[in-house]
């Protein structure tokens, strides 16, 4: 038998079987982006929700892998707890079972057979990808090819180890795998850690026993073996993140394996003592999906009350106590590259990111003002300090931005990533205001010359309006708000037409020798850079609006 001609067909398969499950994925996950923000925003400390939202999201996007490494992610960049976390990693498991169920509807669905229904599917995918005007039916056209494509690769891999049904040798082995529970698991685990993908490796095993290759009890241990195998890319994605993030990935080898363990022991003693004959006789596709399915349910089932004892093992092998981690200003803390396998919460996690900027930029505007009126030199080099923070936030979020926009987005995110890209600059430019305040604070106390009290007076009316736009702004940002959004306009206009009867009141003052011309000269410089600081917040605010028709439009566009 030459095994060359077995494994080049069979390798060809696999590949199409994994590139065909990605593009259904990617196709499904577009067009279920922003369900999926929704469903993130419906995740509370209700570890029967976090259970459901990770089976959904495995569902969609077909890999527990996937899942677990954009939860470590999000642990990381502090958008879930640890206990939400728990509960998605636990649905993750049962989610990943939709793939299997899908390559053994061969057998319970007649009509779906690969070599008739496959090449038809990929032809009406492709019909429908030349034709579509809208957004939609092109993510529609991508699930049906994707889904075409994986049949093909079944058929191509099936045809390819049709022959070792006469190979004694394979025989022989699965049999020793059988016989061998601990060498099950460790096959299914090295195989699973090898191509990283749980469903691609049951994909592999129902291939395997299309064939009549593969017993009971060696299917039931390498199904076990691949629930630890998976993990193999969560604990990889955990290197380098915080500790927390760390003890997720750890959560989910900790889950698997405990998993693994116990009905491993129920399998021996059910092969060995009760059924020995089931053990040796030959699985079904279906069945290995059956098999797949009770396991990932019954483990989650029996290890959700116990949740909290998994999580308070990891944090012991991470060294990590109940208090909570430092926040450095100038860190990232909500953005994550693990976030861009899924680039709708990477974009999401962009927009808590930019928000969270623009609060740093908020406290640098309340101290720039501070140092003005107070001319404290401390607040002075505070703001400066700060400037340094935000300026380097701003190259991080845009870099992070352009990373969104290498991955595959839908035109209303598309949308929303260019848009942030003018917000932080608006924002480092209102930065960039507060420190010439500042510097105007510095040039008064060198100078050794004072605002008058009804110059002071008037620049608190300003202030105070000033400081409205761009907190109006932010909040407009941050809750997607044009209610807010309209308040910055409002208070925008008052800015504006205060500048403007200021600077001509203060300019009669200095043409009639009323004040000092060096005090002048620094009051109308923060005239204009508290009219500049407004005017940045009314281009963020008009942002919000702009967003919110595109965003009514592209519904309108795809539905």
């Amino acid at each position: 038998m030459n095994y060359l001609d077995i494994i080049i067909p069979f390798v060809g398969g696999l590949g199409m079987f994994i590139y065909g499950m990605q593009i259904m994925a990617q196709g499904l996950q577009n067009a279920a982006g922003s369900k999926m923000k929704q469903l993130l925003k419906a995740l509370t400390q209700n570890k029967v929700m976090g259970v459901l939202l990770g089976t959904i999201v495995t569902a969609i996007i077909q890999s527990s892998s996937a899942t677990t490494v954009m939860v470590v992610g999000f642990v990381n960049a502090g958008l879930m707890d640890l206990t939400q976390s728990m509960s998605v990693i636990m649905g993750a498991n049962i989610g990943t079972t939709v793939t299997g169920w899908l390559v053994s509807s061969v057998e319970w669905a007649k009509f779906l057979s690969p070599a008739v229904i496959a090449p038809v599917v990929v032809m009406v995918g492709v019909i429908i990808m030349i034709t579509a005007k809208n957004i939609a039916h092109k993510e529609i056209s991508s699930i049906i090819i994707g889904f075409g494509i994986l049949f093909i690769g079944i058929e191509m891999m099936s045809d390819a180890v049709h022959p070792l049904r006469e190979s004694q040798v394979f025989k022989t082995l699965f049999v020793t795998l059988g016989h061998n529970p601990i060498l099950g698991i460790l096959a299914g685990a090295a195989v699973t850690a090898i191509i990283q993908s749980s469903s691609a490796s049951v994909g592999i095993l129902q291939t395997l026993a299309s064939s009549g290759l593969v017993p009971f009890n060696a299917a039931v241990y390498i199904i076990m073996g691949q629930n630890i195998g998976t993990c193999i890319t969560a604990m990889l994605s955990g290197i380098g993140a915080s500790k927390n993030a760390k003890c997720a990935s750890y959560m989910h080898l900790l889950f698997n394996i405990t998993g693994t363990f116990l009905f491993s022991v129920l399998s021996i003693l059910y092969f060995k003592m009760i059924n020995p004959q089931m053990g040796l006789g030959s699985i079904s596709q279906t069945e290995i999906s059956m098999v797949h399915t009770v396991f990932n349910i019954a483990t989650t089932a029996l290890l959700f009350p116990f949740s909290g004892y998994i999580i308070s093992i990891a944090k012991k092998l991470n060294h990590v106590g109940n208090e909570e981690e430092e926040v450095d200003e100038s860190k990232l803390v909500h953005l994550d590259d693990r976030l861009l396998e899924t680039p709708s919460f990477a974009v999401q996690s962009a927009v808590l990111e930019v928000v969270r900027m623009g609060y740093i930029v908020e406290k640098n505007i309340d101290t720039s003002l501070k140092a003005l009126l107070e001319r404290d030199h401390e607040k002075i080099e505070k703001v400066r300090k700060r400037e340094v923070t935000i300026n380097n936030l701003c190259n991080s979020i845009s870099d992070y931005l352009v990373k969104i926009c290498n991955t595959h987005i839908n035109q209303s995110e598309n949308s929303t990533v260019t848009s942030l890209l003018a917000v932080i600059t608006d924002m480092e430019r209102v930065g960039d205001h507060c420190k010439n305040l500042a510097a105007c604070a510095e040039a008064l106390e060198k100078d050794k010359v004072f605002f008058s009290d009804s110059a002071v007076e008037e620049l608190l009316q300003m202030i105070e309006k000033t400081k409205k736009s761009y907190d109006s702004a932010l909040k407009a940002l941050e809750y997607s708000d044009t209610t807010y959004a309209y308040e910055t306009v409002r208070a925008e206009d008052i800015v504006d037409d205060m500048e403007d009867k200021l600077r001509a009141g203060h300019i009669n003052r200095l043409a009639n020798n009323l004040c000092n011309v060096r005090s002048g000269v620094r009051y109308l410089d923060t005239l204009t850079n508290l009219e500049r600081i407004s005017d940045h917040a009314m281009n963020i605010a008009q942002v919000v609006i702009n967003e919110s028709r595109k965003v009514q439009h592209f519904h309108e566009v795809t539905e």
